[in-house]
């Protein structure tokens, strides 16, 4: 007799996939019989280990590794130019992780990838991570490389226009700087690109429930992440401030600190303009945030924004990590990336 996780696993998963997930899937079955909790070196650890299952990026013609100096601390930031004699646009890219996991290491290859096809300079940072650095220290960090990213390029041709990238956390990264200058004169993005994007911190879609086990990413592991990143130190109270039915908030979570905490920094509950940027959302069907980005295209879309959706159906969570499980799609992603930025 299947377990549900195995059962959720047989869906419409990639077969390319299904090894993968079977190691995973009883990997977690160990650790869970024998008590194990959630620890931040070790979740950071396997997500590092991904880079077994990744192609390595393309060549490049200039990569510069810098610093980015904050007035407390100062971050590591890696540049990738494809052109040096030419002008082009810049492109910020945040890595994904949960808000506490990932590197400009580990994102190279997708770094050089999106140089190639975005037809831009790309600026990747190292920000501040939790639990160590809670919400909205990270954040924070690449509020301030939006305003002055341009230090970095001191000495190379660059365009005005401005494009954002990111998968998952970094999603959230973008859509939330997109949300909170959506009327700051100082700041234009002309471009939005989002892989899988955590939107909703409420935990309120119902892929959440459909897809939260078996395919890599779980619903229990989101929810500790969302505890460690808001620095929440009771999870019951984490616990009681999820919306699991629907996107209405209820009276009780309205009268939560934590929830308002939760539904405030959700780009999903922002407001949605038709001066947003041009946003390309691309989703997987067997992931648990699949639906928070559907919803964020949707309500984009709604508002009068200019936007296009792609779902891969068979694809999981984190894909972009396991480019060598799955190569035409992954390369198709990038041809995706490559029309959409190439429109005006």
């Amino acid at each position: 007799m299947h377990s549900k996780r195995e059962i959720n696993m047989r869906g419409n998963v990639s077969k390319s996939l299904i090894p993968l997930l079977e190691q995973v899937n009883a990997g977690l079955e160990q650790a869970k019989a024998s008590g194990a909790a959630f620890e931040p070196e070790i979740i950071r650890q396997n997500l590092e280990n991904l880079s077994a299952y990744m192609l390595p990026g393309p060549e490049v013609s200039l990569v510069k590794d810098s610093i980015l100096t904050l007035q407390n601390h100062q971050l590591a930031a890696r540049i990738y130019h494809p052109e040096p004699d030419k002008q082009l646009p810049v492109l910020l890219h945040f890595h994904g992780g949960g808000h506490m996991c990932g590197s400009i290491d580990l994102y190279d290859p997708i770094s050089r990838e999106l140089a190639i096809a975005a037809h831009a300079i790309v600026i990747c940072l190292d920000y501040r991570l939790a639990p160590e650095h809670p919400y909205p220290c990270g954040l924070n960090d690449c509020q301030y490389l939006l305003e002055n990213y341009p230090s970095l390029l001191n000495g190379y041709q660059y365009s005005e226009q401005l494009y954002l990238a990111g998968d998952s956390a970094g999603g959230a990264i973008c859509t939330s700087l997109v949300m909170n200058n959506i009327n700051n004169p100082k700041v234009n993005i002309d471009k939005q690109i989002l892989f899988y994007p955590s939107v909703d911190y409420t935990m309120g879609c119902q892929s959440i429930i459909d897809n939260g086990q078996g395919f890599l990413l779980e619903a229990d592991k989101v929810r500790w992440y969302f505890q460690q990143y808001f620095n929440i130190q009771d999870a019951n109270l984490l616990n009681t401030s999820i919306i699991n039915t629907s996107l209405e908030v209820s009276n009780t979570a309205e009268n939560s600190t934590v929830s308002r905490l939760l539904t405030s920094a959700s780009p999903l509950f922002s407001e949605f303009t038709a001066d947003m940027p041009k946003t390309l959302v691309i989703t997987a069907g067997c992931d648990p945030l699949r639906d928070e980005g559907v919803l964020y295209a949707e309500k984009a879309k709604q508002a009068g924004a200019s936007v296009e959706h792609y779902q891969f159906s068979e694809l999981i969570h984190a894909y972009m990590l396991l480019s060598k499980l799955i190569p035409e799609q992954y390369k198709r992603t990038y041809e995706i990336i490559d029309k959409f930025v190439s429109k005006n």
